[in-house]
């Protein structure tokens, strides 16, 4: 079969999973325009019906949305988009399908048979779609706080170039949701630390004032004066009287009272260290901190063992951040934490996707603890030849 007619094939399969509520996913890879990375194709319900949610990501970092109604002139559609790329995998409830085409333009649309009697055999309406989620948030979306960060419009509708960071700050909460146990019930002192620009201390703040209804004190802490003076005016303009935000290097910065709880989004390389040492420094008895770009150790890697690794720049950096991470949470082990690596979000959302999370333990244990700093200084020798 030649290409135009496998294009077709590709297009419309992904057109009847749409009609049928099982598309679940198509990927589109190995783009011609050496401009772009990859699409994503998503059902989406919006406005009151389905559409076919097609996000195309740039190499310059940008995402871009076009929304397909689903209907008989969207695999025309679809076609025009699939022309642009050499590789899509279709994932539907039912099966899953892949269409490839070589340098030479010779193309084949695997599993195709199989998945076209899937979807034969099925009405459909087995999935619910992203955009109906709505109540498996903590934010419902119309908040007064994402309306004036700018992530919805006065309606409470998401903006679309706004819907990842929506559902990363609302992961986010789902992690503070999983670790109430090891917090105060009535009264809490929470630090943002790098926060920025803050959406996550907003969130954070709205969560235990408004959520959970507690008395919250909570400072954001951050080096760029006119952000701070941005978030102070949003902070006032909600009447958030509980939380402050201080342009300070949170190295000085001084709490006058312990926190119980540190957060941190994506501080930038070794700001990441500088904040789990303050927590540390304070015995926070959690801390979430998700982690942003890892250079440190890449620049200081000394470990011949590692070589065959290290000698591909591409293989070195995930390395170096797998690494980081790892003697992150080996130092904070040493420090009475217990610790765990979870996965904040979809890393089709943002390649940033680790969270680190400590919880001090309440009872100490100094054996432990000394056998963990032990580790910690086996593993900085082998990876930096110290």
């Amino acid at each position: 079969m030649d290409t135009n007619k496998n294009i077709e094939l590709i297009s419309d399969l992904i057109y009847v999973a749409a009609s049928k509520n099982l598309l679940k996913k198509a990927v589109f890879s190995k783009p011609v325009d050496k401009g772009t990375v990859k699409a994503v194709a998503t059902l989406k319900r919006i406005g009151g019906g389905n559409v076919i949610q097609v996000e195309t990501f740039t190499a310059d970092n940008k995402a871009f949305h076009k929304n397909l109604t689903v209907d008989d002139t969207v695999s025309q559609e679809l076609i025009g988009i699939a022309f642009g790329f050499m590789q899509i995998n279709l994932i539907t409830t039912v099966g899953e399908c892949e269409y490839r085409c070589s340098k030479s333009g010779n193309s084949t649309v695997i599993g195709a048979q199989k998945l076209t009697a899937s979807l034969s055999s099925h009405e459909g309406n087995e999935i619910s779609l992203s955009n109906n989620k709505k109540k498996d948030y903590i934010l419902s979306g119309d908040e007064p706080f994402l309306k004036l960060l700018g992530i919805c419009d006065q309606n409470g509708r998401i903006h679309d170039k706004r819907q990842s960071k929506f559902r990363q700050i609302n992961r986010f909460l789902e992690h503070i949701r999983d670790v109430l146990k090891y917090l105060p019930t009535d009264e809490i002192r929470i630090c943002d630390l790098c926060c920025g620009k803050s959406y996550l201390s907003f969130a954070v703040y709205h969560y235990f004032a408004n959520v959970l209804n507690m008395k919250v004190s909570m400072t954001g802490v951050d080096l760029k004066k006119d952000v701070i003076e941005y978030c102070s005016d949003i902070a006032a303009k909600l009447g958030f009287d509980g939380l402050e935000f201080i342009c300070a290097d949170i190295r000085e910065y001084v709490s006058d009272t312990t926190p119980e709880l540190v957060v941190s989004l994506h501080a930038c390389d070794t700001a990441t260290d500088i904040v789990l040492e303050k927590a540390m420094e304070w015995n926070t008895s959690v801390i979430l901190s998700t982690p942003c770009c890892h250079h440190e150790l890449n620049h200081k890697l000394n470990c011949p063992e590692l070589e065959f690794i290290a000698k591909y720049s591409m293989l070195r950096q995930k390395l170096c951040d797998a690494a980081t991470d790892a003697m992150r949470l080996q130092l904070l082990e040493s420090k009475g934490y217990s610790t765990d690596a979870l996965e904040l979000i979809d890393p089709e959302d943002t390649p940033k996707n680790i969270m680190l999370r400590a919880i001090k333990r309440r009872s100490g244990n100094s054996v432990a603890d000394k056998k963990a700093a032990e580790e910690y200084q086996k593993i900085r020798k082998f990876l930096l030849g110290e």
